[in-house]
């Protein structure tokens, strides 16, 4: 139990400081060569990274402690990091000789999911964004401010890793896609903006930072200390608020004011110049994550070609915000299309590119001073790959890569300086020495000499000692406790001379100094410790002049990613048969199509077209199995694709400019947020209805499901004329409703397309066409679109291939021979819709209470020329009219139809 406050021990009493000046983290403080924490805090660190809880005890009590090692702390962070647990560093900011008394230590960093910077936390391939949102209701005007009008909502994210800071505005529905776009770490929220992070489509830590850095003079001037004119750069209040917040934080976990030195830009974007992509579009194509884990089947995965982590993020930075200016997607096609044609500047590039380190966190880390010799050989390695590069790009003829060509800045002069000031291959350590060449500094040189020619004494004093005194065994060496020393065993020590003094006495042998000895230890000593001194002093020198060309290294960084991805786009276009889509075009075409992920994970995949030209509906049917749902996404991928630059997966493909894409495919539900399967697809169709163009791509699969059938048709018929009469988007509409294929006649630009399947009955061994019953049929889904409708859905062929029992599959043949509801195959006769419309007319007749006037030229089964049902059968009809479904329990239902069907069958 812990004493009272005034009787803690010095160092308790620093850390509950600490403590209480942050509150929201869990705080571990410097000790030696370990991190400790202590108290409530010890006890979370033990049970969430899973060290040994032990107990410290002092004058004034008991208490836990649990530590970790400074070196390997990483691991340990990162556990408290995925625990949602912020962690303030508290290090030692004195050295312990030169304390007097308790060594003063200070947080210097507060570790957050949003705000790591150390490699080891960081995910090399993929940003790690730290965001802050301002809702428009955060954001109305205030009393007499003209500048405060706007009520958009405002998203600023920035990547605390390589300084890349963003912003943008637009209305909440809007933000709200572009912030799950993004997918921050952690989110920062406004004063009055409600954001509930269990709803989000994506995992993030929502922090509560001061309300205070929101407020917009507080926020100008932070935005201020990064932008010359924040006004001129964000006209919109909304926007300086939240990017104002976000520095403020983002300097708060970093240590101080000027640790964010090389957030030199500060971005707006426009959501308009992007190919809008919501949470469910990208979760059902699967562009980033796939829907099962574990498999990497992703988008991102199958084109990723990428040589260094600079391009590996710009491509997904690519495929997540695809170009809606024609022009520009044009321009990246010219580039990947003379990459393809030139396989040999092709592959020279990405072996160059290969040997590329990340420069946009080297960089960073130089601003923030905390590159180590290795970093800045990294960065030089780098520099010297540039000039290769470039002479690959000498005869390039496409506008872009001449432009990416010129933009690239060797920065000769960085590379000369870490040529000339760093060793080769450096220690991890910057303060021990053995950092800086020789002849680069003319009083390090001099420093270096003295100890040189020190310790070339030294080695030949023992040479010396041996011939002088005669004694062959005696030995010259150093330890840190006793420094240098003259050992002479026991049997020797009646030949050592007068001169030696004694330093230590051994169980065998003696330890002697002589007073020149000691003279040139204390030379060698002071030397050394002044030349690690001067050297540490020059390495922040050359490092502070490193950094002062941030501007110009992040600039490379970003014309090499460009260079990375377009390379990338060639190799997976050369190797997967990828072609340039013609874009610009009225209607949607693609010929021979294929889904770049899927195609990779089968031994055959069927190439399948669309051609729009002919209206912008396509009401899609077919079998379960047989690829719908494939179908539509790699529509979306082929669109999608081209405008992030990319050739696409397809023999030809002429493809309009989409403003948006929308996915409503693949079920799920929100339990903890109230949603059923069937509300969560509505709440999506909702979306979707009111925020697509006559420029948008639509995926609509099963709509309506969930519900009853008759609701179910409804709802989808009425989507169908809505997209169609009222939206005009290019829609692709899988359904398993026949009932909607009949919109093509009525509707002037719908058109069914189906998926075709084959029997093997259907045909005997001579070639003679018989339809043959259901359950004879060996089914083959050929995953082969064609025009027009499909004649059966063939669930109960699925089910039977799923491996259901025999039994099941039988008996669900047989419910269905009793309740017709599928169309028959086309061979002339009338389909089982047809007959079923005949009996429901004739059900209109009895509800009218006069048919018998209708029942004329009976035949010898009872039938009559207008009146297709036998007497029999009408005893059934009667009789199935007669039963109270509401009163009846499912298993007098079950018995109902099973006697129903046995007098049908009689």
């Amino acid at each position: 139990m812990l004493a009272r406050r005034e009787e803690l021990t010095p160092m308790l009493s620093q850390y509950l400081d600490l403590c209480e000046n942050h509150p929201d983290a869990v705080v571990l403080f410097q000790v030696g060569d370990f991190y400790e924490a202590f108290c409530e805090a010890a006890e979370t660190v033990a049970r969430v990274c899973e060290v040994t809880l032990t107990q410290r005890e002092d004058s004034t009590g008991t208490y836990p402690m649990a530590g970790i090692p400074i070196d390997n702390a990483a691991s340990y962070l990162q556990s408290l990091l995925d625990a949602d647990f912020r962690v303030a560093i508290a290090d030692q900011v004195e050295e312990a000789e030169e304390a007097s008394g308790l060594v003063d230590r200070a947080v210097t960093s507060v570790v957050t999911p949003g705000t790591v910077v150390d490699d080891e936390l960081l995910d090399r391939a993929s940003a790690t964004y730290l965001g802050a949102l301002v809702g428009s209701d955060g954001d109305r005007p205030e009393a007499g401010r003209d500048d405060n009008a706007d009520v958009d909502a405002a998203l600023a994210t920035l990547d605390v890793s390589t300084g890349e800071c963003q912003v943008t505005s637009a209305s909440d529905d809007r933000i709200r896609d572009e912030l799950e776009r993004l997918a921050p770490a952690e989110l920062l929220v406004g004063p009055g903006t409600d954001v509930d992070a269990a709803a989000l489509g994506f995992e993030t830590m929502v922090t509560d930072h001061e309300s205070a850095t929101f407020e917009i003079e507080r926020s100008e001037r932070t935005l201020s200390r990064y932008v010359a004119e924040p006004k001129a750069v964000l006209d919109s209040a909304s926007e300086r608020r939240a990017v104002g917040a976000l520095l403020s934080y983002a300097e708060y976990t970093q240590g101080d004011d000027g640790a964010l030195s090389y957030v030199s830009r500060v971005r707006r974007y426009d959501l308009r110049q992007s190919l809008r992509l919501d949470a469910a579009a990208m979760r059902s194509l699967e562009l980033f994550d796939s829907r099962h884990p574990g498999r990497g089947e992703t988008l991102l995965g199958a084109v990723d070609r990428t040589a260094c982590a600079l391009g590996r993020r710009k491509l997904e930075a690519w495929l997540r915000r695809p170009l809606v200016d024609r022009e520009r997607i044009e321009r990246r096609h010219d580039a990947v299309e003379e990459l393809l044609d030139r396989p040999l500047c092709r592959e020279t590039l990405a072996d160059h590119l290969a040997q590329v380190y990340d420069l946009e966190r080297l960089a960073a880390r130089v601003a923030r001073e905390r590159a180590n010799a290795r970093d800045l050989r990294s960065l030089q390695t780098t520099l010297a790959v540039v000039p290769d590069v470039i002479d690959a790009l000498s005869d390039v003829d496409s506008e872009p890569l001449r432009e990416l060509r010129d933009s690239l800045d060797e920065l000769a002069d960085v590379r000369e300086l870490i040529e000339r000031a760093i060793v080769s291959d450096p220690p991890q350590e910057i303060t021990e020495g053995g950092v800086v060449r020789a002849g680069f500094d003319d009083e390090l040189d001099a420093v270096r000499e003295t100890e040189r020619e020190g310790r070339e004494w030294v080695s030949s004093l023992e040479a010396r000692e041996r011939e002088r005194t005669g004694i062959d065994s005696l030995e010259v060496g150093y330890n840190q406790v006793h420094g240098y020393y003259i050992e002479v065993t026991n049997p020797n020590l009646d030949r050592v001379p007068d001169e030696y003094t004694r330093r230590q006495t051994l169980k065998n042998a003696e330890r002697f100094y002589i007073p020149e000895l000691k003279r040139r230890e204390d030379e060698i000593l002071s030397a050394t410790e002044r030349a690690d001194s001067l050297e540490y002093e020059i390495f922040c020198d050359v490092r502070a002049r490193v950094a002062a060309e941030t501007d110009r290294i992040q600039s490379l960084a970003a014309a090499l990613a460009r260079l990375d991805v377009l390379t990338s786009f060639a190799a997976v276009a050369a190797s997967h048969r990828y072609v340039r889509p013609e874009m610009g075009a009225e209607r949607l075409s693609i010929e021979d199509g294929r889904h770049p992920v899927v195609e990779r994970t089968q031994a055959e995949f069927v190439p399948n077209g669309i051609d729009f030209s002919g209206g912008h509906v396509a009401v899609i049917t077919g079998p379960n199995m047989s690829g719908k749902s494939t179908y539509m996404r790699q529509v979306a991928l082929v669109s999608l694709l081209a405008q992030a630059g990319s050739f696409v997966p397809a023999r030809a493909a002429e493809l309009p400019v989409l403003d948006s894409i929308f996915t409503r495919v693949g079920a799920s539900d929100d339990i903890a947020g109230g949603q059923s399967t069937f509300m969560r697809e509505m709440t999506e169709l909702t979306e979707i209805l009111h925020d697509a163009t006559d420029e948008s791509l639509v995926l609509l699969d099963e709509v309506g499901r969930g519900t009853s059938t008759a609701d179910g048709l409804a709802i989808a018929r009425a989507t169908t004329e809505f997209v169609h009469d009222e939206v005009g988007a290019t829609t692709l509409f899988a359904t398993h409703y026949h009932d909607l294929t009949d919109l093509a006649a009525s509707l002037p630009n719908a058109f069914n397309l189906h998926f075709t399947v084959s029997k093997s009955s259907d045909a005997d061994s001579d070639g003679t066409h018989r339809e043959a019953p259901a359950r004879d049929a060996d089914v083959t889904f050929l995953h082969r679109v064609a025009e027009g409708a499909s004649s059966s859905s063939y669930g109960v062929e699925v089910a039977q291939l799923a491996g259901v029992p025999d039994r099941v599959v039988e008996r669900a043949r047989e419910y269905l021979r009793a309740s017709p509801t599928e169309h028959a195959d086309t061979d002339g006769s009338p389909t089982v819709d047809e007959r079923n419309d005949t009996l429901a007319a004739y059900v209109d007749g009895l509800d009218d209470g006069d048919n018998s006037d209708d029942l004329k030229d009976e035949g010898s089964d009872g039938t009559t020329a207008s009146d297709p049902l036998t007497d029999d059968e009408r005893a059934v009809l009667d009789a199935l009219r007669e039963v109270d479904v509401a009163r009846t329990t499912p298993l007098e239902a079950l018995n109902t139809l099973e006697d129903l069907r046995r007098r049908l069958d009689e």
